[in-house]
């Protein structure tokens, strides 16, 4: 197996993919003569070509009007954000137009497309460029959510979103594209809507996705120090969500932790709480615990910024808290 970053896990699914299907182009904002913000599409246009690889202007709301409108068509367009905090000025064609076109046409118009970019904050850019959006948009029917946190995700979910005929929310990390892991030579598909579990455990149900999979990791090897045994779980797709996984793994450990970038507020925490809690009530011998970045905006300064987001001590004192220790 080869050891990739996921920028590039990212880039050889897009390549596979537009080689194996010549309906599917990228578009976005220095995607091309750039090679994409983060590299992620890297010698793309050398080998594609312009009319595959566009370089968008600084117009959200409208290249992914375009999109959706090459995909009435037939065409099976990836759109890339440079992060989601820009991505909200695409959300009445994402929300009002790709979601609902199906539906409204009565599926005369299938929107075979992606919408993909990296998610969450970053490292000291701010307020306005450090919001999570998946509460937001795992709550418009239509689309489908996908949050990744591995090479191997990365490449084998991609891949899968662009060949669904359905719009995909993709989201991804600025923080984890430089991060490497195993990646299968041969090709390989990720099934939508299905977890993984990322470390086995029998004392306490920990989950996690896209940076905070790896809080939640290290939180569990600091915990097995202390004799804990946590179960570390990715559900993927956080749209539709992979409830069978979660709810076994909660019958088995009986506790639940969930460690989550978004505010507390209507997030995708409270909705799996929600969930859990009238599922497993009988199986927990715990209330659900959730960490969450706090509810206020994302501060610069870099100190402020750790002590609002979710922490590995963080994590360690909620597992405690739900152990009773």
């Amino acid at each position: 197996m080869a050891q990739l970053q996921i920028r590039e896990a990212l880039g050889q699914a897009m390549a596979e993919e537009m080689r194996r299907d010549p309906t599917v182009f990228l578009m976005g904002e220095e995607v091309a003569q750039y090679d994409g913000a983060y590299k992620v599409s890297k010698g793309l246009l050398k080998e594609f070509g312009p009319k595959r690889v566009w370089d968008s202007p600084i117009s959200e709301g409208g290249f992914a009007g375009l999109g959706v409108g090459a995909a009435m068509v037939g065409l099976r367009p990836i759109i890339e954000m440079m992060t989601w905090n820009f991505g909200i000025q695409a959300f009445d064609q994402i929300v009002n137009h790709a979601a609902k076109m199906y539906y409204m046409s009565a599926g005369q118009f299938n929107i075979p497309m992606v919408f993909r970019g990296p998610n969450g904050a970053a490292h000291m850019l701010g307020a306005q460029h450090s919001q999570s959006y998946e509460a937001m948009l795992t709550n418009v029917p239509g689309l489908k959510v996908i949050s990744i946190a591995t090479p191997y995700d990365a490449k084998g979910l991609l891949k899968s979103a662009i060949r669904d005929n359905n719009p995909i929310i993709f989201m991804e990390s600025e923080m984890m594209y430089s991060m490497k892991g195993e990646v299968p030579d041969e090709e390989y598909l990720i099934p939508i809507g299905v977890g993984d579990i990322k470390r086995p455990g029998k004392d306490v149900t920990i989950i996690g996705w896209n940076k905070m999979l790896h809080v939640a990791l290290e939180a569990a090897e600091k915990l097995a120090e202390e004799g804990i045994d946590a179960e570390v779980i990715d559900p993927r797709t956080l749209q539709p969500l992979d409830e069978p996984m979660i709810f076994g793994s909660v019958r088995k450990t009986h506790r639940l932790v969930i460690v989550d970038e978004s505010w507390d507020f209507a997030s995708v925490s409270a909705q799996i709480s929600d969930r859990v809690q009238k599922e497993c009530f009988d199986d927990l011998d715990a209330p659900v615990a959730r960490v969450s970045t706090d509810f206020v905006h994302y501060p610069y300064a870099e100190d402020l910024e750790h002590a609002v987001m979710p922490s590995v001590e963080k994590v360690i004192k909620a597992v405690k808290e739900v152990m009773y220790l």
